[in-house]
Formats: structure tokens, sequence, C-alpha cells
């Protein structure tokens, strides 16, 4: 998605959720002065190819939902490209699948990431206000390719195609990058595995932003979106 599109959308949520974007800033430089020189050379340019043209299998994380059944796909070349949404990394290892792309900012379980990172993935870090420390811990770790993101306008070495959660900012990324279709699993708005209630309340209201984020992409833009249902169905992602 355009910056100029997304940027009113997004003032919306830091609106909403208090997110000074001074952090957001401080963040961007967090990232930009952790990631490798060669991390932060063109990073579309270096995502595309594992995309374009593909279908986009974007892994959630949902309570209960496992790794896609990729067997239940007809074939079709080429491959379809897998982008795991954070904690969606360690289920897909578990079953033998390594990401193409893994969209995370660090806050599940990263030492999978790491892992992924060193069998191929290439990681894509979002920074945000409030996950410095996690940037500075983690960032080092990966031994593979990286590219980062933030939530402001585009930098040389980072970017930013629309999205708020990891999981609807793979989706964003397929979409920006020319996917033939965006496959969601195991996407979940309304069930969490989180038992702080305060904490609860707040990964739900990221979440309907996600919901409504998905269905602005739906909307607007040309590739087909679709949900991917744990009986095997495929049908047009909607937020009705």
């Amino acid at each position: 998605m355009d910056y100029d599109v997304w940027a009113p959308r997004y003032a919306r949520i830091r609106a909403e959720f208090g997110f000074p974007f001074e952090r957001e800033v401080a963040a961007a430089d967090a990232l930009e002065r952790l990631l490798r020189p060669e991390d932060r050379r063109d990073p579309l340019a270096r995502l595309a190819p594992r995309i374009r043209g593909r279908d986009a299998i974007v892994v959630g994380d949902a309570p209960g939902a496992g790794p896609p059944p990729l067997w239940r796909l007809p074939p079709s070349p080429p491959r379809p490209a897998l982008l795991a949404a954070d904690g969606a990394t360690a289920p897909c290892l578990a079953a033998g699948l390594v990401p193409s792309v893994i969209v995370t900012d660090l806050d599940g379980p990263v030492p999978s990431e790491v892992s992924a990172s060193g069998r191929g993935s290439l990681v894509l870090v979002h920074a945000h206000g409030d996950n410095v420390p996690a940037l500075e811990r983690w960032v080092p770790e990966f031994p593979g390719e990286l590219a980062g993101s933030w939530a402001g306008p585009p930098r040389p070495g980072l970017i930013d195609v629309g999205g708020f959660t990891d999981g609807d900012r793979a989706a964003y990324l397929a979409e920006a990058l020319g996917a033939r279709r965006i496959l969601l699993w195991a996407f979940d708005f309304e069930r969490v595995d989180v038992p702080d209630p305060s904490a609860r309340a707040v990964k739900l209201a990221k979440l309907r932003w996600a919901r409504e984020l998905l269905g602005d992409l739906a909307r607007s833009s040309p590739v087909p979106v679709l949900r991917w249902g744990l009986d095997g169905s495929l049908v047009p992602y909607s937020t009705g």
C-alpha cells in the first residue's frame, strides 16, 4: 500500500493506543543501527523474489490451529511462499516447514525465529515504540538475512507497506510484492492465549484493528485475499 494512503490509518491507530511518534522514531533509529549494512540494502528488492507471482500463505497463531496443511492445496507451480507471523514460526518448524519470510516485532518465541533464520528464512524485523530492548537483545543473534520495517515514512533501509500486527503486516507485504493470492491460515480475532486481563484487552483491541485492516486490503487490492479454514475451505476474506 502506498504510504500516503496508509499513514492516515496508522495515525488513527496511534491515537487510540497512545503511541508517541518520537518513540517510534527512536526504535527505527535503533533498528537501523543494529542491522548489518547488507540487511539495510534495498529490502523490497530482496524480499520480492520470495513472494512475487506465488500464492502467499500467511500463517497466524490462532489457538489450536497448528501449521498449515500444505498437502491440501492442489499442486500449482510455482510453490507457495510461506509467511509466518511471529509466534507461528515455532509450529511451522515443528512440522518441518521453514517459512520463506518471518514477520516479527520480537514479542513471541524468538529463538524459533533465530533457528529459522539459520535455515534460510528472511526475517523482517519491525521496530515500534516499546520494543527497543528486544531489538537490542535479538537482532544481533540472527545468522541469516534480515530486513527492517517501521510505522513511519519508508527509509532507504526500512520499509512500511502497511499493516499493524504481524499477521496483517505480512498480508500487506505479500500484496505489495505481487503475490498471486493471499491465503490467511490460523487467523482468529476473538480468542487469545493471554491470561492477564489488561494485556488480553489490549491484544483483542489490536486484533480488532487487524481484522479491519485485512478487510481494507481485501476490498482495495486486485490480489485475492482468502481465509483458509480448518475444514479446508477457501473463502474470500470478509469482516462481515
